[in-house]
């Protein structure tokens, strides 16, 4: 697996404002035909184990995968203090620098998404950056303990071709509970039995945490290279 940073900015060298965080490149040994731009969940890094572990699977499937860290992240990454995420506007703002960063430095089919957050702040913006595909792992339909407040709106007119990777018994979004919903019909829920927010399954389901990730970069890889 290559790996390697394009031009943006050093994570200590972040200042308030629109700059392009820095982005690394992980590449499969030979020409890829698809390329992903992956963005964190709201409370771990770009090279968490969940996001190494699929950036792994996805490069070995042939499938260039591109990460980044929004501000508060990086700033985290500085002094190992935690804080909320940015304000929307602003991880908005970084996500479209991003896209228009690798953009001009990739051809070929380039895709869009990420983990829980990042997966949502990649579709709001999916059918305005005209991206060729939006992914998303665990995606949070509603905040924990609020399923009376569903973030799906965006969802039910959404032109992108889409996949989302959820398991059944997520907290952010059940199997039950999102049955309810209006989505569109370019969207498609990929379910992983028994399996929470972060993927991960009960151990009675006789399922692993390992197959689980394996078959949702299978689905990934498969969405990708038949655009």
């Amino acid at each position: 697996m290559g790996k390697g940073q394009m031009p943006g900015i050093d994570a200590d060298q972040y200042r308030q404002g629109g700059e392009t965080p820095l982005v690394e490149v992980d590449r499969p040994h030979g020409d890829a035909s698809v390329s992903l731009i992956l963005a964190h969940g709201a409370g771990a890094p770009m090279d968490s184990p969940f996001m190494q572990a699929i950036t792994e699977r996805l490069v070995a499937r042939g499938v260039a995968v591109f990460r980044f860290e929004f501000a508060y992240m990086a700033e985290r990454r500085k002094d190992g203090r935690r804080r909320p995420p940015n304000p929307q506007a602003r991880l908005l703002e970084q996500w479209r620098d991003v896209y228009a960063l690798v953009r001009q430095q990739t051809a070929g089919r380039l895709a869009i998404g990420g983990k829980s957050m990042g997966g949502r702040m990649a579709g709001l913006l999916a059918d305005e950056l005209q991206a060729d595909a939006l992914i998303c792992l665990g995606y949070p339909f509603h905040p924990a303990g609020k399923p009376e407040k569903p973030r799906v709106a965006h969802l039910a007119d959404l032109r992108t071709p889409t996949l989302i990777i959820q398991g059944e018994r997520d907290a952010l979004g059940d199997r039950e509970t999102v049955a309810g919903y209006a989505l569109s019909t370019a969207v498609a829920v990929h379910w992983l039995t028994a399996a929470d927010h972060d993927l991960k399954p009960l151990k009675r389901s006789g399922l692993t945490h390992e197959q689980h990730l394996d078959s949702a970069a299978d689905r990934i890889a498969e969405l990708l290279q038949r655009l």
